[in-house]
């Protein structure tokens, strides 16, 4: 079968690679459908000095069972996804259901062969701890496979409580950014403001999300027309779907006394900022990380796509398997929202 490999050192090639026998207590699917991830992405740009390569990597996908090894109750035929940070289960986080938070996280693309390849192995550990989802039959493959993304902005939105009549800013154009932003007026925020330095990210955002406000955020004057609609005392939930540490300071003045922030984007090591300890201190300010999410929330997101109540799919921008490096640069110059790979 082929499969899209890094080899390290920003080294990327589709290779033919040995088709999956399932063991006991594992599953072999065809990948029906594999998104590209933000993390997915940084790695063909920059590559990671974390993966013990050769290594198919990719960890959003939708799935069909085609071989079950023994002790295993699934079905062949049967559509699933798969939460793919998996927990120990034995530990302290993942006896609490937060198995993202397992010091001995295994995840999919990472430790296990990734969904960038035509068929994968279901691990066993994934199998066994529930990380499974059954797909509804009128949701469409492609929709399935966005939907653990959504699993994190939940997971991202789970500590900020957003509220009815809240006020949000959400640092970030991008799939994450917009569903950051659908999900937050789903809560009942009132204005939600999507802060964005591109101007080709920022017009699609005005189509995708239409209730938004959409703004320039290199315009140095950007929080003062904020200001403008939410009042001068601030806004509630600041959500910094972006890599740029400047929205860490920026979020952080914005916010009003009680207001929540999510450090939901990751940075660059160079690009940190330091957050000033007294607003958070005087306005008694929350600041919360995200990372992953659980498989709690992976059904949340996949019900929440099922139910209607998300759209997601007119954010995806489908790639045949051969092309997927047409795919990488579609989203790094803009060109897609949310790329998905056909195998």
């Amino acid at each position: 079968m082929k499969a899209y490999v890094y080899h390290g050192e920003k080294k990327f090639s589709i290779d033919e690679v040995p088709m999956p026998k399932a063991q006991a207590g594992q599953a072999v699917a065809k990948v029906l459908c594999a998104s590209i991830c933000g993390t997915d992405l940084r790695t063909y740009r920059f590559g990671s000095a974390k993966l013990k390569t050769p290594i198919t990597i990719g960890h959003e996908g939708c799935y069909e069972i085609t071989e079950v090894g023994e002790g295993v109750d699934l079905k062949i035929g049967e559509r699933y996804v798969m939460a793919p940070a998996i927990g120990c289960g034995q530990c302290k986080s993942c006896k609490k259901g937060r198995t993202n938070m397992c010091s001995s996280l295994a995840t999919v693309g990472f430790e296990f062969p990734g969904t960038f390849a035509e068929y994968i192995t279901l691990p066993k550990e994934a199998i066994e701890r529930g990380h499974l989802i059954k797909v509804p039959d009128h949701v469409s493959s492609k929709a399935a496979s966005v939907a653990e993304p959504v699993a994190c902005a939940i997971n991202a939105q789970s500590y900020l409580k957003i509220e009815q009549g809240d006020n949000v800013v959400i640092y970030g154009a991008g799939y994450l950014g917009c569903i950051h932003a659908e999900l937050a007026f789903m809560q009942g925020a009132n204005n939600v403001f999507i802060a964005e330095v591109s101007e080709k990210r920022r017009n699609k955002a005005r189509t995708l999300v239409p209730k938004a406000f959409v703004i320039d955020s290199s315009d140095a004057e950007y929080r003062t027309l904020i200001g403008n609609i939410v009042g001068q005392e601030g806004v509630d939930v600041v959500i910094t779907a972006c890599p740029a540490g400047i929205t860490h300071k920026q979020g952080l003045e914005l916010l009003t006394q009680n207001g929540r922030m999510s450090l939901f984007g990751g940075l660059p090591g160079e690009n940190n900022y330091h957050l000033d300890s007294n607003l958070i201190h005087y306005k008694e300010l929350g600041v919360f990380g995200a990372h992953a999410s659980t498989v709690k929330q992976n059904m949340q997101a996949l019900e929440s796509i099922a139910s209607g109540q998300l759209n997601v799919e007119k954010y995806i921008t489908e790639f045949a398997f051969s092309d997927i490096e047409k795919a990488f640069n579609s989203l790094i110059n803009e060109e897609a929202e949310k790329a998905v790979v056909i195998p």
